[in-house]
């Protein structure tokens, strides 16, 4: 099924139709200095053009594209473009202010991953909470278990209270539990920035085989050696609009042309 949200707060879900994983078009958000803007009832009447008041900036406008099942796509831009964001309304975390987005199945969302976890609950606890929350069924984690563990290489602290461990701790027993979600969308945000160079290597072979099998891949990251392994395809997002859609490598040229020297 295709699951849609708009600029006027609707949702819905209808056949995935037109061969695209991600759409979005006219896509645009804006935002109160120091914190996200309120949205009124006269906001979501008023149509989609809205003027900008004073203590506001649009971290996106006029944002079109789609994205093909089985692509790897890489955001490209510098700090404060909306990279983020973008993957933040593609997840359904934000609401746009203009424009919809349009997602042909469920995603896998590897971006903040550590947020819905509970301190006070065990490792444990907490796979199954999380995993539960993205839809497993318990019999599905009870299945995937250990193969989860395992891949967090973090079985020695299963009963321990997740508040106690590391951040790189933290990062691998997320990374590990969304990762496994059979979801056709992977949304990836510079979480493996934490964690040891091995512990990354082997999330990376990781997204290799979900890419192997068919996954689709929207992936931000500062790392352009990361962008051209994974990536086919960018986007180059400056200002806050889409200045560029070409192939990752023409994309990460220009980008790296008007940014060299500054």
């Amino acid at each position: 099924m295709t699951h849609s949200v708009t600029a006027d707060g609707t949702t819905g879900e209808r056949s995935a139709s037109g061969g695209f994983a991600i759409r979005v078009s006219s896509l645009g958000v804006r935002f109160r200095r120091n914190r996200r803007g309120r949205r009124s009832f006269k906001d979501l009447l008023a149509g989609r053009k809205r003027r900008t008041r004073p203590g506001e900036f649009w971290a996106l406008r006029e944002v079109t594209f789609d994205v093909r099942p089985g692509e790897a796509i890489g955001v490209v831009g510098r700090n404060g473009q909306g990279k983020s964001t973008l993957l933040k309304l593609v997840a359904g975390v934000l609401l746009p202010d203009e424009g919809s987005v349009t997602v042909a199945g469920g995603v896998a969302p590897l971006i903040e991953i550590t947020g819905g976890f509970v301190d006070d609950l065990t490792v444990r606890d907490n796979v199954y909470l999380t995993a539960g929350l993205h839809g497993m069924s318990k019999a599905q984690i009870d299945a995937k278990f250990d193969e989860i563990i395992g891949f967090a290489e973090i079985g020695d602290f299963l009963d321990t209270p997740y508040k106690h461990l590391s951040s790189g701790m933290k990062v691998r027993i997320a990374f590990a539990v969304i990762s496994q979600l059979e979801e056709p969308i992977m949304l990836v945000d510079e979480v493996l920035a934490v964690g040891d160079k091995a512990f990354r290597e082997k999330c990376y072979r990781r997204i290799d085989e979900l890419l192997a099998g068919g996954r689709t891949l929207f992936f931000v990251s500062h790392n352009e050696r990361d962008l051209r392994r994974f990536c086919t395809r960018g986007l180059y997002l400056d200002g806050g609009r889409l200045v560029l859609d070409s192939t990752i490598d023409a994309v990460l040229d220009r980008y790296n042309a008007e940014h060299a020297s500054r």
